[in-house]
């Protein structure tokens, strides 16, 4: 009898035990199989928010890159405008009566006589050159900074001086008190020097005058 309860009390015990171990080796299972979801539904949520913030950065960087697209083009206008204006401005300006003025002006600079030549009333007036020789109707005196009248068909009386010239230039009115009259002659006066010259006469041979010639506009 006691032989017997001893093999039913060691069935039974053996029989406990590998519930035991099978419960707790089904407990560390489910334990393992439920980390084991929590750690992929982990690594899902870090894959999602590092896939949400590369798309995140691909926008913002799409929208700087639109932003700095739409910059440029404004600034291109901005350009295009300003460059715009200030073409017709300049075209304006171009067009405007001073501005034609000053080009004729800076044209006609330069216009001088060489040689400067003298001539009788017979002789045309014009630019001289060694080919065309004509006579200088822009001559200014440099010694009293005063330009110098020409009368065709007349003469200075020989009693003329300084002190006439001096006091009546240019008034024709007074200067007629002392003018003869001589067809093909021309009479020269500043208020310092004066000439009656007949024919063709190179400026250079009088060395007393100092008569230049101050440019023709044309």
């Amino acid at each position: 009898m006691a032989d017997d309860l001893d093999k039913l009390l060691d069935e039974v015990e053996s029989r406990f035990c590998r519930l035991s171990r099978r419960d707790c080796a089904d407990r560390n299972g489910a334990k393992g199989r439920e980390k084991g979801r929590f750690q992929e539904e982990e690594e899902e949520e870090g894959e999602e928010a590092e896939a949400a913030a590369t798309g995140e950065r691909a926008r913002f960087s799409k929208d700087a890159s639109e932003e700095e697209d739409l910059d440029d083009i404004i600034k291109d206008i901005i350009d295009e405008k300003s460059s715009a204006q200030s073409l017709v401005k300049q075209t304006s300006e171009l067009s405007s009566p001073a501005s034609r003025n000053n080009i004729t002006s800076v044209q006609a600079h330069g216009k001088r006589c060489c040689p400067v030549y003298l001539g009788g009333s017979t002789a045309p007036y014009g630019i001289g050159t060694s080919i065309s020789q004509r006579t200088c109707d822009r001559l200014r005196c440099t010694a009293c900074d005063f330009r110098v009248s020409h009368y065709d068909d007349y003469q200075w009386d020989k009693s003329c001086d300084y002190l006439f010239f001096r006091n009546n230039m240019p008034e024709f009115s007074k200067l007629r008190a002392k003018m003869l009259k001589k067809k093909g002659s021309r009479a020269y006066a500043c208020q310092c020097a004066w000439r009656s010259i007949d024919g063709l006469t190179d400026l250079s041979t009088d060395r007393q005058l100092r008569w230049v010639c101050s440019e023709h506009i044309q």
